[in-house]
């Protein structure tokens, strides 16, 4: 299912990742942080490359450290980094940054955004796989502060 949103524009063929990604640069509506800890640090690179980023990035977070990553988001009681539960949390804080730092009164049409992912990779060993956690909260107005999400 395709989602349009106001002030996307056309395109004739099936985009391409940078085509993809400058499409949601170039809406002036769409307005967000990414956040990617541990391995997943290749995401917010392909808007940065796609070109016309500064209007659509408001921040751009790696927290490789776990320590430092506990920082942001706190301790999870597992212990674990790479889990639904992580992501989730990463999700909430970065859209309530966003909605506590950007004014509607200076920017009512903007539709926010977190893009988040915690993952690890192949140990260096090679005994345990990588695997990953990847999710979007955005909103579908810019008046309403409850949005959509999706984790996989």
């Amino acid at each position: 299912m395709e989602i349009t949103l106001k002030g996307d524009k056309e395109f004739e063929e099936i985009p391409s990742l940078k085509t993809k990604a400058l499409r949601i640069n170039l809406n002036e509506n769409i307005y967000g942080t990414f956040a990617e800890i541990g391995a997943g640090q290749e995401t917010v690179r392909q808007f940065f490359r796609a070109g016309g980023g500064s209007g659509t990035i408001a921040k751009a977070m790696s927290a490789y450290d776990k320590d430092f990553s506990d920082a942001i988001y706190g301790m999870e009681d597992d212990g674990r980094y790479v889990t639904e539960a992580r992501l989730r949390k990463m999700l909430v804080h970065e859209i309530n940054l966003i909605e506590e730092r950007i004014t509607r009164d200076k920017h009512p049409n903007k539709m926010f955004f977190a893009f988040a992912n915690t993952v690890t990779t192949i140990d260096f060993a090679k005994q345990y796989k990588g695997h990953g956690w990847v999710g979007v909260k955005w909103q579908l107005e810019p008046s309403r502060l409850e949005g959509v999400e999706r984790v996989s």
